[in-house]
């Protein structure tokens, strides 16, 4: 689920529609939570779709890091990538803000944790990196680590709506990396390496 604090609107002819903020979200505020309604296909099964929907699914869907196809149910499908995005998935099943987002601003995600199928090359923008490979996720989960063990302590000190739809488990679970008690899970769990690529 996207944060309540978002809306759909139409980016450009080249992204299409976006997620854009409509209050401001400060540093380390949960953007985005896998929840209940949130479609999981086990890792197989799209290779069993119709054309056209698979092509559909390919678009709206990512791969967590045990193969399965994440489907959002609302517009978190939306989420447009960037090299320089303000937004960064965790192994916790959220993302989080890694900078202040204003109002108006577009919601943004690195493609690169999404274990896609094939190379995607993006908008052009100011960023070292061009194009986003399946194994993005090999090269960047220690800068990734990096700018999370930064923000994980402002999770407990920020406002989090979508705090709650986490499970019990993975509430206390990151509390305890918040104080020191855990481990901070690495975005190498992200990764997943398929039997056979199709790259």
């Amino acid at each position: 689920m996207m944060h309540p604090d978002t809306k759909l609107e139409w980016i450009n002819d080249q992204k299409g529609f976006g997620v854009v903020a409509t209050a401001f979200m400060p540093k380390g505020t949960i953007t985005w939570v896998q929840d209940e309604l949130d479609i999981v296909v086990p890792p197989g099964k799209p290779a069993q779709y119709k054309p056209l929907t698979r092509e559909l699914f390919d678009k709206y869907s990512f791969r967590n890091g045990k193969g399965e196809y994440i489907l959002c149910w609302d517009i978190a499908k939306y989420v447009n990538h960037s090299f320089n995005s303000n937004c960064l998935s965790t192994a916790y099943n959220f993302e989080v803000a890694i900078r202040d987002i204003a109002p108006g601003e577009e919601l943004t995600d690195d493609y690169g944790y999404l274990n896609l199928e094939e190379p995607f090359v993006p908008a052009e923008e100011e960023a070292e990196r061009k194009i986003v490979n399946p194994d993005d996720t090999l090269n960047l989960y220690r800068q990734w680590d990096d700018m999370l063990k930064s923000l994980f302590p402002l999770l407990l000190e920020v406002e989090q709506p979508l705090f709650d739809l986490l499970s019990d488990k993975l509430q206390d679970e990151v509390k305890d990396v918040v104080q020191g008690k855990k481990k901070m899970l690495s975005t190498i769990k992200l990764y997943y390496k398929p039997k056979k690529s199709r790259i």
